[in-house]
């Protein structure tokens, strides 16, 4: 009997690789489940049932259906807490799910990604549609179709559809908190760049870029979530904070015009004119002459 049963785990797990693929009810299951690897593969799974998931450094207590979505590069546990347990998973490699070069990475789903959202509850309508589509899964796997695949793959893109509808509101707001994190980050991080004292020590940080890659983040969402959450552009914020510092050196300091400059991050003194006009409509010479 173990030998069987050591066939058929070995057996799974070889047709698991191969097709990147697989589905099954929770109810039929028997050791399979137990021995693929997870560092492979993503998981999603309809249940019904009281459970307790372990997911990074959070745990939810569950009872009824949920949905859960497994990230291989996050670690996760499950505690079965009811006597009866029922439900669907599936299996599937990104490379699976990306054949097609369309998808973006699941990583960066809300559902998949770390600090994301795992775990959707789910109604008794929503359960009947989404047992549907599992289903749908389990008999497509089975036929000799030539185009199967394309077809799971849809199936498994439904899911995740329907999953992000589940809750917009509160993946909006746990985005907007994101956003804001990451902007409060930045104007920490660009207030921290001053006052300049010395013309020996120039500034480091000077673009966007400069200040995404000293937050490691790309600098799209960088520009995005300062955008969004103060009506500015990052580029903005760091010129008119560099204006700023330039008036306060022209004003209490003896340093020249070009040590200024080289203070504040400019190569040559003309750039760093250039750039003080177009912020106040006056040239650095001038503006200290008016204000000594």
């Amino acid at each position: 009997m173990a030998a069987k049963i050591e066939r058929s785990v070995s057996e799974f797990n070889n047709e698991l690789k191969l097709k990147g693929f697989n589905v099954w009810q929770i109810e039929s299951d028997s050791n399979a489940t137990k021995t693929y690897s997870r560092k492979d593969f993503y998981k999603i799974c309809l249940t019904s049932g009281r459970s307790v998931i372990h997911y990074a450094d959070r745990s939810f207590e569950q009872e009824g259906t949920v949905l859960f979505f497994g990230n291989p590069h996050v670690p996760y546990s499950w505690e079965t807490l009811s006597t009866t347990y029922v439900g669907y998973t599936c299996l599937f490699s990104e490379d699976f799910v990306k054949h097609s070069n369309r998808s973006e990475s699941l990583q960066q789903s809300p559902l998949f990604k770390i600090g994301g959202t795992p775990l959707l509850k789910i109604t008794e309508p929503q359960r009947l549609f989404l047992n549907g589509i599992f289903r749908k899964m389990m008999e497509e796997q089975q036929t000799d179709y030539q185009y199967k695949d394309d077809l799971i793959r849809n199936y498994i893109n439904l899911i995740i559809h329907e999953a992000l509808k589940l809750q917009p509101s509160e993946q909006m707001d746990k985005q907007k908190n994101a956003l804001s994190r990451i902007t409060s980050v930045f104007l920490e991080l660009l207030e921290r760049q001053f006052p300049v004292e010395t013309p020996d020590r120039p500034l480091t940080l000077k673009s966007a870029n400069d200040y995404a890659k000293a937050l490691a983040i790309h600098v799209n969402y960088l520009n995005k979530a300062v955008k969004e959450t103060t009506g500015k552009s990052t580029t903005t914020h760091i010129s008119e904070r560099i204006a700023r510092e330039a008036k306060a050196l022209l004003q209490h300091t003896d340093w020249n015009v070009a040590e200024i400059a080289y203070a504040l991050g400019f190569e040559y003194p003309t750039y760093f004119n250039n750039f003080f006009k177009k912020l106040t409509g006056s040239n650095p010479s001038a503006f200290r002459e008016a204000v000594i």
